[in-house]
Order: structure tokens, then sequence, then C-alpha cells
């Protein structure tokens, strides 16, 4: 059997595509062979290459949008489509996880893909070294530029790696790059010890930290340093993180907090804007808004042009339209959990039920006897976040549509549940004279890898972990705070317009209520004595991420790096199965705070890979 080693045969393929149109307003190329890299130009072509490696179309993998793994997995969204489609996606929501998995395949060469156009381009730096020295760059000379942004997809893609499958997988660097195109690197040492890449991931992120320039002027979908600096943040903070005690961790937190501190004091995106949060949570959402508000920390560049269909959806080809009552095609996976919607109610005082008693209410949409016309419960209050993230019936559908009935939004409701992916769907307005027929498979909607609300949730975390339980509130409330900014309007059915309703934004943060919503909302801030003592802080930070970060791919790797998912997985299932039968059998078992290594990567390694020892 031929062996393909770390890359997998992957490479070849993505190698000779084209990716990523209109990034950057450069047509990547992967044809160019090493040798004709030597000079500006070229090198530049070999860059958006690199680029593009965010931008595979393979849904398998969900290379950067993790939704798949942090949403599904995660408990924040089902499978959707039906229970036969796809059935190792039907085996990771339903936890039947074995180390066959071809979704699990797919992400661990999709992440190593990334790491092979790094070092290609890190390879091609070093070819021209000379010429590239001499140039200027945006602050420092081109070769140090074009090395630091490597060093920061290295780090990125290798970080991806390790946030899925643990810090025990293989890092490929210069020298083994040197060796081999495909080199045989294992993770384990001569005495059979797990060698753990944290510390290699951080020096590639601390390098581009020290050689980005704080902002690039003709290159502003590129990451600049405080990019790299929230990432170097990130992993410190995965390194810190609890997990099982099996994941090679060490306590960081002090040089998270400091590092968050010169972000938030001196971060800036490319436009030279100060890091800041949106001025509201719709616009974090909306093609043409999203981009340059301030809270962009690092994006995938998004947009739409000429005919182009699906070389520009984060999630692959049709894989999270909807099923056709948009007239736009999509095979209807990827759709909000019971669980989730449910979490969103809040009491009188406009906050979250912490004790998990909002699942002892019935779900706020439930199917008449027919099980095709569903009816949402508008009165009950919930966070006005919930109808960004989570397309309700009943609730206006961005500008496309209330939707009403089943037929055509849910391809099958006794699999997936009543509730519609939203966040990350364009606008029908997005379209604009553009002759792009299936527009929820193409969207010039950027997608957020890192905002400023991870920063200042990350920050409360770190100062949470340091001991200072009170100085945590100031944070979280800041993230809440936003959300009482905008709400979702009711409309007009037929012409989409709005419209007068009894339905309120209950807004107990600015004591004010604003009419005419699609619903109930309410929001409050965080009190003061929920932040006495280290559960009630923590508490309110998870409570506040899985709000503000639903459907972005998060909920899974937050709950394992916590340690608390065993708990949070089970509680989760014993809810769901009220509503999804598909759920019955399902057992989350405590030591998966990592997923397996793929069977298949083990095999092609010729026993150098050995697999984690949450799966042995």
């Amino acid at each position: 059997m031929k062996k393909i080693y770390i890359y997998s045969t992957l490479v070849a393929l993505c190698a000779s595509m084209t990716a990523c149109n209109n990034f950057l307003d450069i047509e990547p190329v992967g044809a160019v062979t090493e040798t004709t890299l030597t000079n500006v130009t070229n090198m530049d072509y070999a860059i958006t290459g690199m680029y593009s490696s965010m931008h595979q179309t393979d849904y398998f993998a969900a290379p950067l949008t993790n939704y798949a793994y942090g949403d599904v997995m995660g408990g924040d969204a089902n499978k959707g489509s039906t229970f036969n489609d796809q059935s190792d996606f039907t085996n990771l929501e339903t936890y039947g996880i074995t180390t066959d998995n071809g979704y699990l395949n797919s992400k661990w060469s999709s992440c190593y893909d990334g790491v092979f156009r790094a070092n290609t381009v890190l390879s091609m730096a070093e070819k021209g070294k000379e010429e590239f020295s001499a140039k200027q760059g945006e602050v420092k000379d081109y070769y140090t530029e074009t090395v630091a942004q490597a060093r920061f997809f290295r780090g990125l893609w290798h970080f991806e790696a390790v946030k899925l499958f643990g810090a025990a997988v293989p890092y490929v660097g210069n020298e083994e790059y040197s060796q081999s195109v495909n080199p045989i690197v294992s993770n384990v040492d001569q005495s059979g010890n797990y060698i753990y890449i944290w510390d290699k991931i951080i020096d590639d992120f601390k390098y581009a930290y020290e050689n980005l320039p704080d902002t690039w002027s003709s290159k502003q979908g590129y990451a600049n340093k405080w990019a790299a600096a929230a990432f170097l943040a990130k992993v410190m903070m995965y390194e810190s993180s609890p997990y099982n005690g099996t994941n090679g961790t060490v306590n960081r937190w002090d040089e998270v907090k400091s590092l968050l501190e010169t972000i938030m004091t001196e971060g800036k995106d490319n436009h030279g804007t100060k890091f800041k949060l949106a001025d509201t949570y719709e616009s974090l959402y909306v093609a043409g808004e999203s981009d340059w508000t301030g809270e962009s920390v690092f994006d995938m560049q998004m947009a739409i042009s000429g005919v182009e269909e699906n070389t520009n959806n984060v999630n692959g080809s049709w894989h999270i339209g909807m099923s056709g009552a948009l007239g736009t095609g999509g095979w209807g996976f990827y759709q909000p959990s019971y669980d989730l919607v449910n979490s969103y109610i809040v009491d009188d005082k406009g906050l979250p039920y912490t004790d998990n008693s909002y699942r002892n209410v019935p779900a706020l949409t439930m199917l008449d006897a027919t099980a095709t016309v569903p009816t949402t419960d508008l009165t009950v209050y919930t966070d006005p976040r919930l109808d960004y993230a989570v397309g309700r019936f009943d609730v206006p559908y961005w500008d496309w549509a209330v939707p009403t009935s089943i037929d055509g939004w849910v391809r099958d409701v006794s699999n997936g549940g009543v509730y519609l992916n939203k966040k990350n769907i364009p606008k029908k307005a997005d379209k604009g004279s553009l002759s792009v027929s299936t527009l929820t498979d193409s969207s010039a909607k950027n997608f957020h890898l890192i905002r400023y609300a991870d920063v200042l949730l990350w920050y409360a975390e770190a100062l949470i972990e340091t001991g200072d339980y009170a100085g945590a509130q100031k944070y979280i409330n800041m993230v809440r705070a936003r959300a009482a900014n905008s709400y979702v309007k009711a409309v007009n059915a037929s012409t989409m317009e709005q419209t007068s309703s009894s339905y309120v934004l209950d807004d107990l943060i600015n004591g004010k209520k604003d009419v005419n919503a699609a619903a109930n909302y309410r929001v409050g801030l965080w009190p003061a004595s929920q932040f006495t003592t280290k559960e009630g802080a923590t508490i309110a930070l998870r409570s506040e991420r899985r709000a503000e970060m639903a459907m972005e791919g998060h909920r899974w790797y937050d709950l394992a790096r916590w340690g608390v998912i065993k708990n949070t997985l089970t509680s989760y299932i014993s809810y769901e199965q009220t509503y999804l039968k598909k759920y019955k059998s399902s057992v989350y078992n405590e030591k998966w705070v990592t997923m397996p290594i793929p069977n298949d990567q083990i095999i092609t390694m010729d026993g150098a890979l050995v697999q984690n020892v949450n799966w042995k």
C-alpha cells in the first residue's frame, strides 16, 4: 500500500485547484512550482494560496468553522438532513464515535494540508531570502513579514489539530519539511512518552506577533500582529485549561491575562481601528457591515461576484442552505438544537436560568398533530441574541420570509428538529444584481474566527482563574449589555416590511421598553452577587459565552477544555431525546476531551503515530 504519511492525498488535490475566488482580489494559483517562486510577484501568489487554505470547501472537514464539531458535537446543533444521510456525521452527533470516522479523517487532512502550505511558503522564502530581505515590507523587510505570515498559519493549523485531537500530534516544522514532502513525524519519543506540541505552536505565534505589522495598508484581509497575539493568547488559554489531565497542560493564566491586557489596550484591525465591540449584535452578521466594526480580530474574508456559487461558502457546497423554501437549494443540514434555543429563555431580571431549569418548560416551538405546522410561543421572554443565531418559525428569517410551515424549511423534523440555521446564512439583499442562483450557498458575510467579544470573555476567564472573581463581572457584562442594542423587528409576512406588534424588548439595562418586536425579548446585567465565588463567576462566564458564540463552532471545544464535557453532554442528551429519539442510546464517555487520531493516519505512518491516551 502506498504510504501517504502526514499530509494525505488531499495535498496533491488542494495544490492543484484554485481556491477562494476573490480572496483579497488576487487569484491564487496552486500549480506554480517551487523553483519559480523566488520573486516577489510569485511569492505573493503563494502567500495568497496559503490564505486560501481557510476556504477549503470540504464540508466533511469544516476546516475552520467547525460546525460539525464545535456546534453539533457540542450540543448546540443537530446534524439535520435525514438520519441515514452522512452516517459518519450521524455518529459524531449521537456520540457513536469510532477511530475510522471519515469526518475526523478529513479534518485531520485539512489541518495538515494547511501546515503543508505554510511550510511551502517558508521554504520558498528561504530560497529567495536574499531578494526578499532587500525589499521593504509594510514595516519590516518583505522576507521577515512573509516568514511571520507563514508561521502564523503553521501555528493556526497545528492548533486546529490540537483542539480536536489533543496536543500529542505531529508537529511539522522547517526541518521535517526539508526532509520530505511527506515526512514521518512521530508523536511519541524513544521511550514511548507523548510529545505535546503546545510550545512549538506558541513559538510560531510569538514570532508572528513580534514580526507582523500593526496593520496592513494594502492587504487588509491579512493577519496582523494583533491577530497573532489573540491566537497566542488562545493557545496558552487552552494549554492552561483542565481537560482531564491527559493533554500535557500547564498553568499559563498569568501570561494569558497579561497578553490579553495588551491586546485590549493596543490592539487594532487593519483599518487602524482600535478593537471594540460592534455597536449591535446584528451588525456582526450582515454582509458589508460586519467586516470593519472594530470587533473583527481575524476573519475569513468572503465575497460574492459574477456567477460564483460554491467556492465562497465557509461550510462547503450546499451543506448549510435551507432545503428548498428559499428557492435556492440546500441539503438541510445543521439545525440548532432544542436545548440551545431553550437556553436563551430569561427570568424576570433578564438573566438565563443557569440551573438548567429552562428544560422544565416545553420547547418554544411545537408541532401540531400533523407534524407540519409549527407554532412558536413568542410570549416567552428570551435573550434577543436568540433570533440572530437561530431561525424560528413565526419569526422573520432575515429578509427572506417568515417561516410558517415545515415544508421546504426542514428536511426531516423527526431527525433535525424544528429550528433553522441562520447566523451565517446571507440576507436576500446580499445578492443585489449579481447572478448567483444559489444564494444561501454563497455569502459575502465574513466568518469571524476571533472577535473582540472573545477577547473580553477570555479576559474574564483569566481573571477568574487568577482569583479576581469580582473583576470578571465588568467584562462579561460589557458583552451582555451589547445584546440590548438590537432585536428582530416584526414584519408583514407578505411584504417583509416592518409592522407593529404587541411584543417588546424589555431592556432592563437602560430602563426602557422598545416596541414592535418579533417576539418578547428581555435582557439584564449579571449582579455583583454572582461574582463572590469562583463557582458563581464561572457559571456566568460559561453561560454568557454560550449565548454570545452560539453557532460559531466553539461549544464542544469549550466544554472539553473546561473538563465538564461528560456531565454537560449527558444532561443535553437527556433533554434532547425528549424531542429526537435518535439520542435514546447515546452515551458520552468522560475521557472524550479529545477525538481519536484517525486510524487511517496511524496505519499510513508505519507505527510512528500512536493513538492518543483517551482512545487507547
